[in-house]
């Protein structure tokens, strides 16, 4: 395999006319609109051979050149295994496990620490082979700093309609939050797309030109400091639920990232965000029966939990 760059030249269809630069290579080349951002940003892309930026306008017939970057090196999964990744089902067609903090869904450029795969794999875990080698068997991902349930699939077969299962809005997936305040009204629906942070690329954001996301959120317990809330949601953007509860400025505990008080983080001793995937339901890909798992909090979210609603007594 090449691992030089390569040049492409595209016709721009009538149908993308008074599109932005990056919208529309986003559609002809298949990728995300950041990456194609990111190229206009470096200088490596040319409408009818003049360079332009991310923001300008194409019109039908006229010729974009992309100077696409050299393929990455292929990412391996490395068979380690993962302290504290708890096997809550296991059967012929899946397997579904409570995830611990710190630990991502899959090996990814740049990312040194265990995975949910590689731990599998060191336990002697077969998963299905469809998808990228690097994430084969997963369906759906958890933020590493977000604790609690996923699914991975074992057989073609489970891939397959879990995956479907996903794209439709089948999956009930449940989180539960502590988030700082009280939230008003006390339950709700936020209905705000989300797209890349206009300013930090390791962020995301409500955006008018993100994509649809929408989360429903319940109270379960209310304290003098923060709010216990069961969270559904109905998209699966990445960091939805902590982008929109910070929308809401009432961001998760403990997620500095998006705003949350250091000072309430340190006294709830909280390293990472107070936000767990406590309950997955979706219909078993044998036989379409509904199964249902929960998880409940980890040690550090059930300690700050009991300081939270001591200061409320």
């Amino acid at each position: 395999m090449s691992t030089l760059p390569e040049t492409r030249t595209l016709p721009v269809p009538d149908g993308l006319e008074g599109e932005r630069v990056d919208a529309a290579l986003a559609r002809m080349l298949g990728f995300s609109r950041t990456k194609a951002a990111e190229l206009a940003a470096a200088g490596k892309v040319r409408l009818d051979g003049a360079e332009v930026g991310k923001s300008e306008r194409v019109t039908g017939g006229s010729w974009l050149e992309v100077e696409m970057p050299a393929p990455a090196a292929p990412v391996r999964v490395v068979a380690e295994p993962v302290e504290g990744m708890e096997i809550v089902h296991d059967d012929d067609d899946l397997v579904v496990i409570s995830k611990p903090v710190g630990v991502a869904a899959h090996p990814s450029p740049g990312w040194t620490g265990t995975t949910v795969i590689g731990g599998l794999a060191a336990a002697g875990y077969t998963v299905a082979t469809s998808g990228a080698a690097e994430r084969q068997g997963i369906v759906h991902r958890l933020d590493v700093g977000t604790s609690g349930l996923m699914v991975v699939a074992k057989s073609e077969r489970a891939y397959s309609r879990l995956k479907q299962q996903f794209r439709e809005r089948t999956v009930d997936k449940r989180y539960h939050a502590l988030v700082q305040g009280h939230p008003d009204p006390l339950s709700g629906t936020i209905d705000a797309p989300i797209g890349r942070h206009p300013v930090h690329d390791y962020k995301w954001a409500v955006t008018a030109d993100g994509k649809p996301s929408v989360t429903h959120y319940d109270l379960v317990e209310a304290f003098r400091a923060a709010s216990l809330l069961d969270i559904k949601l109905e998209t699966g953007r990445t960091h939805q639920i902590r982008v929109h509860m910070a929308a809401l400025r009432h961001p998760c505990a403990g997620d500095l990232t998006y705003g949350a008080d250091p000072t309430l983080a340190a006294r709830l001793k909280l390293t990472r965000q107070w936000l767990h995937a406590v309950r997955l339901g979706f219909e078993h890909p044998a036989d379409g029966r509904w199964a249902e798992f929960t998880s409940s909090y980890p040690e550090d979210l059930q300690q700050a939990l009991d300081i939270v609603r001591a200061d409320s007594v």
